[in-house]
């Protein structure tokens, strides 16, 4: 195959040759040709910037193309409604690029299989005008810079094209893009370039491979979660995984079922700003753990860049002050509604934007809390309340004038108080993807409870295990419905893209 033409897309580029688009009506075969493309480009470029950095000349720019999926139905046929995604909302041409389809694989498998059953029409995969950054074509934590030495005297952007932060945005998730009148609409939420500004983001935040990430997440704001994650997760792997296949720490250090030491992998200097641990299944079907620290800012960060990854499922468990007089320290909240003064994504969402419970979830969490401590039905309202969380971005909110803040949390019908589940709960909402926060009530500063370092100590030695496998049953829960039933159709706008 003639890999060094001079491009027919965009003259005076040096270019693979051009794949002829095919039509497919097999899922299978559609994600292999997707598969076939992106490798061949992507190897065009490292191989190319191999030989330059060694010392080849430079014949002129070089660049390759992202694979991309289409589709187009002229009909406004009547669909199964069940189905939240699936389908387009009416005729037309649909398409995306795709990038790391040895990735998606089982994504991009079933949203295809959907898309041709529900519409009886095949799928065409061809090449894009849209280019692969060459950072993006050496994947997570590449650092093309530093392996330029043969290419100290010239501009990466004078030979490759580099990551174009300009065409890199949300406005499909967030229901802002409106493409021309001769464009096609979009079939995902997200374009393969900021899928790979993610794909880097989690490597550089985690330290952990996106491969990893499984597709029932846990967010925790303290490290005592994340030492009884690691506990219990090693503590399965020694007796043989029951049905987990390894567990990985940072630096894809990697424990698999049956052993009791790590096979692969190696630890970092120092831990990355959110470590990530995960209990992997067959077909991503395990939990992740992330330690998101404290603040919204954090939680918005880390879900912006999972969010790509399409999980089925992300829950917050973590701490929370509690406000009612009625509630103990211990206590566990079950939000069913956010109060949000977190700001962080006034510019995405609008606060006037409900964001609703989900009934799967709710339903998962419950069940989770009951089978672990032992409460049922009207018993289980001594250890917990189901209500408003409100998330402030302030964490000293107690040292202001206190007339304000516990009048808007009163009116709010608000039973408890963190930085970070309505956050978390936002972008599920803007991302699609389901959403649900346990927390557990450590301080009650109306009522003279603050956290001191005593009461601390003893509470999360008594606590923090059992919230943990209440975490851990309801993802275990949630992984049984099948994904068609836990994406709620709550969750999908007016024009919503076919893809999950």
């Amino acid at each position: 195959m003639n890999t060094r033409i001079v491009s027919l897309k965009t003259p005076g580029f040096i270019s693979p040759a051009p794949y002829e688009p095919k039509y497919f009506t097999n899922e299978v075969e559609a994600v292999a040709a997707l598969t076939e493309i992106y490798e061949r480009n992507t190897r065009f470029l490292i191989d190319t910037f191999g030989k330059l950095a060694n010392g080849a000349a430079v014949e002129g720019r070089y660049r390759a193309f992202y694979p991309q999926v289409s589709v187009s139905t002229s009909s406004f046929g009547h669909l199964d409604t069940r189905l939240s995604y699936g389908h387009v909302t009416s005729p037309g041409t649909y398409t995306t690029t795709i990038t790391r389809p040895h990735l998606f694989r089982h994504y991009l498998k079933e949203q295809l299989a959907l898309l041709m059953r529900n519409h009886q029409v095949p799928v065409l995969v061809s090449e894009s005008t849209t280019p692969i950054p060459l950072h993006f074509a050496f994947g997570e934590g590449a650092h093309v810079e530093a392996a330029a030495s043969g290419l100290a005297d010239l501009s990466l952007r004078d030979i490759f094209d580099t990551p174009d932060l300009t065409t890199t945005d949300d406005e499909i998730a967030n229901g802002d893009y409106e493409p021309a009148p001769d464009q096609p609409f979009p079939l995902a939420p997200f374009t393969a370039q900021r899928i790979d500004y993610s794909l880097a983001r989690l490597s550089h935040y985690t330290a952990t491979s996106a491969d990893h990430f499984q597709n029932f997440v846990l967010f925790t704001n303290y490290q005592f979660y994340i030492d009884e994650f690691c506990a219990y997760a090693r503590s399965l792997m020694e007796k043989g995984g029951e049905g987990y296949t390894a567990f990985v720490e940072p630096g894809n250090v990697v424990t698999l079922a049956g052993e009791s030491a790590p096979s692969s992998g190696a630890n970092p200097p120092r831990l990355p700003q959110m470590p990530t641990y995960h209990l992997k299944k067959k077909g991503h079907g395990g939990i992740t753990m992330i330690n998101i620290g404290v603040g919204p800012s954090n939680a918005k960060t880390i879900t912006d860049h999972v969010a790509v990854l399409r999980p089925h499922a992300w829950v917050m468990l973590g701490h929370c002050a509690g406000l009612r007089n009625s509630q103990r320290l211990g206590d566990y909240v079950l939000a069913h509604a956010y109060m949000r003064e977190d700001h962080v994504l006034d510019d995405d969402l609008p606060v006037w934007v409900p964001i609703p419970a989900l009934a799967e979830v709710q339903l998962a969490l419950e069940a989770a809390v009951e089978e672990v401590t032992g409460y049922e039905g009207f018993e289980l309202k001594r250890i917990m309340r189901t209500g408003t969380v409100a998330t402030i971005d302030n964490r000293n909110w107690e040292l202001r004038d206190q007339r304000g803040p516990v009048k808007r949390l009163s009116q709010a019908r608000a039973i408890a108080l963190d930085m970070e589940s309505a956050t978390i709960a936002a972008n599920g909402f803007r991302f699609r993807v389901p959403y649900g926060t346990l927390l557990c009530v450590s301080d009650r500063p109306l009522h003279g409870e603050l956290k001191l370092p005593g009461m601390a100590s003893a509470f999360y030695k008594t606590q923090v295990s059992q919230h943990l496998q209440i975490g851990i049953r309801a993802m275990q829960k949630l992984a049984e419905m099948p994904s068609e039933k836990l994406h709620s159709r709550k969750l999908r706008s007016f024009y919503e893209t076919a893809f999950q």
